[in-house]
C-alpha cells in the first residue's frame, strides 16, 4: 500500500468522523441534561423495586446516563440490588450505541426496537437469574449516585456543555481510529470479501462480538455498532456485543465486590446470556 493511498484512507476516515461531530454534540448535550435531571430519582426507584428490580434495572440501564453500570456494581456490592437487577442493567446499557445511531440518521423505529429489545432481554435474564439463584436485596448500605459518579470519573460534571464536549471529542477519536483501521482492512482485503467472511459466521459472529463487548471501554460499542451499520456483521452479532458490553461496570464490580468467584460467575452469565440471545436473534432474523 502506497503512502498516497494510506493518506487518502486516513483523510476519508477523518472527514467521515468530522461529519458526525455536530450530531454527537447535540445528542450528548441532551443526554447530559436528562442525566442531571433524573439520575438520583431513577436510582431511588431501582433500589426500592425489590423483586421487580430487574424490570426497573433494565429500564434504567436503557436510559442513557452517566456511569449506570458502575453505579449498579456499587449498589450490588452493598447488598442493595439483586444480581438479577445488576445483570439487567449490564445487558440493557447502551453505552455509545445511541449517539452513533442518531448521528448516522438510523431510522427511529430501528433505534427504539434495538434499545427496547436490550431492555426486554435484560429484564428476562435478570428475572430468570433471580428465580434460579434466589437472590434478594438485603439493604445493607447505599452510596449516593453523585458519589459513585465522582469516584469513577465518569464525567458527571456540573457544566453540561463541558461534559458533552468531552464525550464528543472522546468518541470522535475512537470513531476516527476505528474508521481508519476499517478503511485499511477493506483496502487490503476487499469490502465484498470481508463482508462475505463476516456474514458466513452464524454462531462465531455473536461469540466474537461478545468478546469485543467485554472490553471495558467505549471503543467496544463503537466498533460493534459501526460494523453493523457497515453491514459487516449480523443483527444478532451486534446485539451480542452490545448486550455483553457493560462499560466500566465490570471493572467497578471487581474493585468493590471482594467475592471473586461470585464476580466471575456474573461475568460468565453476562457473556453467555448475551451470546445466546444474539444467536437466537440471528436464527429468527437472518
Amino acid at each position: 500500500m502506497s503512502i498516497e493511498i494510506l493518506f487518502d484512507l486516513l483523510l476519508d476516515a477523518c472527514m467521515d468522523s468530522l461529519r458526525l461531530v455536530p450530531f454527537l454534540l447535540v445528542t450528548y448535550v441532551i443526554m447530559e441534561y436528562l442525566e442531571h435531571k433524573t439520575s438520583t430519582k431513577t436510582w431511588a426507584v431501582v433500589r426500592k423495586a425489590g423483586r421487580l428490580g430487574p424490570l426497573a434495572g433494565s429500564l434504567a440501564g436503557a436510559f442513557p446516563q452517566c456511569g449506570f453500570s458502575a453505579a449498579a456494581s456499587n449498589l450490588y456490592a452493598g447488598g442493595v440490588i439483586t444480581v438479577g437487577t445488576l445483570l439487567a442493567v449490564f445487558l440493557s446499557t447502551s453505552d455509545e450505541m445511541l449517539p452513533i445511531f442518531i448521528s448516522e440518521a438510523v431510522d427511529v423505529r430501528v433505534i427504539v426496537m434495538i434499545v427496547g429489545s436490550k431492555a426486554v432481554l435484560g429484564m428476562l435474564t435478570g428475572f430468570l437469574v433471580d428465580f434460579l439463584f434466589r437472590f434478594r436485596p438485603s439493604l445493607i448500605r447505599y452510596k449516593e449516585i453523585h458519589v459513585i459518579c465522582e469516584s469513577e470519573h465518569c464525567g458527571c460534571e456540573k457544566n453540561i456543555f463541558t461534559s458533552a464536549v468531552r464525550h464528543t471529542v472522546k468518541i470522535f477519536a475512537v470513531i476516527f481510529f476505528f474508521s481508519a483501521a476499517l478503511n485499511v482492512l477493506i483496502e487490503l482485503w476487499g469490502e465484498d470479501r470481508l463482508a462475505q467472511f463476516m456474514s458466513d459466521q452464524p454462531v462465531l459472529g455473536p461469540v466474537l462480538a461478545g468478546i469485543v463487548g467485554l472490553l471495558p471501554n467505549c471503543a467496544a460499542s463503537v466498533m460493534v455498532t459501526k460494523l453493523y451499520l457497515g453491514q459487516f456483521i449480523s443483527l444478532g452479532a451486534m446485539m451480542s456485543g452490545l448486550l455483553v458490553g457493560a462499560g466500566v461496570g465490570l471493572l467497578v464490580l471487581f474493585q468493590v465486590n471482594k467475592k471473586w468467584k461470585e464476580n466471575l460467575l456474573i461475568l460468565a452469565v453476562l457473556y453467555s446470556s448475551g451470546v445466546a440471545w444474539g444467536i437466537v436473534i440471528d436464527l429468527f432474523f437472518r
